[in-house]
């Protein structure tokens, strides 16, 4: 990069050269910048005032001093943060123009890359920490309709807060600036938050940068929509539906569909979804107004991280674009295949005309290996040939066969071994968090009847039940019963210290009678509260909460006890007569 004038983002934990620290008028650091040019900034919206002037700081630049230089909002560039129908951030981005220009070397580039799980790290100036601090992250998925990113901070100390706001977004694995830093937050619950803006997002919205983007963009040409396809005869609603669904993740791996050769109306369908599915792509009227398109129709942005034209590619050429899109071009020696089966990152594929590659068979391995990594794939034919019966029963049916199995067990551990667990432990401790497990293993065994209804058979993808939704109710009460197990085992540990306890005020009250014969009768009322205590903590179920009570108030009658006899003892009683304490 730097001989086109500027460098790799690096995987140096040093400050980044291209890092800048923002100042207002009044000193106050206002949040971050990326260096993209010799003379441009880009930050976020809400860190500058569109028409004030800012101090701009190069905090990574060699030598001790760091210089500064005045910048303000280059002309129109600039997008403030405004709240689309559903209250979801949209913009906040803005690209400043220094008074002075940067030696180029400092400069660096976005870089467009597939997003999900990427790990990633960022500089910024948070309170304390002036001269810039590092935080590391996860990116987790897409927030809103503007193509925003969410990302989970690695600790919670490493929220990204004010004075965080613009900085870069590093990946991990390999040293590009993939994003900017828009905010971080603290929900009411205490969940933390930090949010991104990827490249083709910002791009999207500040087109002047895309000179200063790297990376292929996420769509074939030929994918895309064009000017005849807004057209309302152009579009097949229910297939739109059925793609914008799969574009939001209902769960599917792998959807394949069928668009024939000279079908104009399902091709151009095909097109709007996967156009409008892409952060840079997108169009305003589809980010701000929904509801001014066909009900269900609009895919989530950042739906797909690669939409590919397979007709008269090879195996070899398209998996090229799977592993530059993930961003695997290291140890470029070894076969991309390879490459790929050890990558850690997925990603979501559109594949368009796989009966169209040159070695169709060959395209259907290279997709059954992202199958297997984990990366969702949505795969259209053009007709119903080999190819496509051959994908239909090896990337959907056999996997949901194999998936619909491991269902299976996992019901009938829930049913099986860990209902006789939690049982055993309800048979000993009567307990309110309980209370829903005999209706949650009668939604199991009904799940589980209901699987064993549904034959598995290589011609039924996509015909049998919603195994998405029955691994969630799995996963739900197996969540719950786990925690019911720890629940009555702390509780079975407290009855047995609750137990402990008893015997040990019950042995000194019997001595402090046996020794007293003043008190030679027992007193009646604190043998009542030992009996009554005695009698709930060997009850089965135990209730132990009631069993606590009784335990405090015969240990309080005890001790009441022992106070009045050490006052009736000349021996124990302190100065003047008074009871020792």
């Amino acid at each position: 990069m730097a001989t086109d004038g500027g460098i790799h983002a690096g995987s140096s934990m040093e400050t980044p050269c291209w890092a800048v620290r923002i100042r207002r008028a009044d000193g106050e650091i206002a949040g971050a910048g990326i260096l993209l040019s010799p003379d441009r900034v880009l930050t976020c919206a809400h860190v500058v005032d569109r028409g004030a002037r800012v101090t701009a700081e190069f905090v990574g630049a060699p030598g001790l001093a760091v210089p500064s230089v005045a910048a303000w909002v280059d002309g129109g560039a600039y997008v403030p943060e405004t709240r689309d129908a559903d209250g979801d951030p949209c913009g906040d981005v803005a690209l400043l123009r220094l008074e002075h220009p940067r030696p180029a070397e400092e400069t660096v580039r976005l870089h467009r890359l597939s997003a999900p799980n990427r790990s990633v790290r960022m500089y910024g100036f948070p309170l304390d920490h002036n001269g810039g601090i590092f935080f590391r992250a996860t990116i987790v998925g897409g927030v809103g309709r503007d193509g925003q990113v969410q990302l989970s901070p690695r600790t919670p100390g490493e929220l990204a807060s004010p004075g965080c706001s613009g900085a870069g977004v590093v990946d991990d694995l390999t040293g590009e600036v993939i994003g900017m830093v828009l905010s971080g937050l603290r929900d009411r619950h205490g969940n933390l938050f930090s949010f991104m803006s990827p490249a083709e997002t910002i791009v999207r919205h500040l087109p002047a940068v895309a000179r200063r983007t790297w990376g292929m963009t996420a769509v074939d040409d030929r994918l895309r929509s064009t000017g005849d396809d807004a057209a309302d005869a152009l579009l097949d609603e229910p297939f739109a539906q059925r793609l914008a669904n799969w574009l939001r993740d209902d769960g599917q791996q792998v959807k394949i569909s069928l668009v024939p050769v000279g079908d104009a109306t399902r091709a151009a369908t095909l097109r709007r979804a996967i156009t409008l599915a892409d952060r840079e792509l997108r169009t305003p009227a589809s980010v701000d107004r929904a509801s001014l398109d066909p009900p269900d129709t609009v895919p989530s942005a950042g739906g797909h991280d690669l939409a590919v034209d397979a007709t008269g590619l090879t195996s070899a050429e398209i998996a090229e674009r799977v592993a530059e899109r993930m961003g695997l071009w290291q140890h470029p020696a070894d076969p991309v295949i390879e490459r790929i089966k050890a990558a850690e990152v997925t990603l979501t594929l559109v594949v368009v005309g796989v009966d169209e590659a040159v070695d169709p068979p060959a395209l259907v391995d290279l997709l059954e290996v992202l199958r297997a990594k984990g990366s969702r794939l949505l795969l259209v034919f053009r007709t119903a040939g080999d190819s496509y019966e051959r994908a239909v029963c090896e990337l959907v049916a056999i996997p949901a066969c194999e998936r619909r199995a491991r269902l299976v067990e996992r019901l009938k551990e829930i049913t099986g071994p860990l209902a006789s667990e939690l049982y055993r432990r309800m048979a000993i401790i009567r307990a309110e968090e309980t209370r829903h497990v005999d209706s949650d293993l009668v939604r199991a065994h009904a799940a589980l009847a209901s699987l064993a209804r549904a034959e598995c058979a290589a011609g039924d993808a996509g015909q049998g039940p919603d195994l998405a939704r029955y691994e969630g109710i799995a996963e739900r009460m197996a969540h719950r019963m786990a925690n019911s197990i720890r629940t009555l085992d702390r509780l079975i540990d407290r009855r047995d210290e609750l137990r402990g306890r008893l015997k040990g005020y019950h042995v000194l009250h019997q001595r402090s009678l046996h020794g007293c014969s003043e008190e030679g009768e027992e007193d009646l009322t604190v043998d009542a509260l030992y009996l009554s205590a005695h009698q709930l903590l060997q009850a089965t179920p135990c209730d132990v909460r009631a069993a606590e009570a009784a335990v405090d108030a015969y240990t309080a009658a005890v001790d009441a006890y022992m106070r009045r006899i050490d006052c009736q003892d000349p021996e124990r009683q302190g100065p003047g007569g008074a009871c020792a304490s």
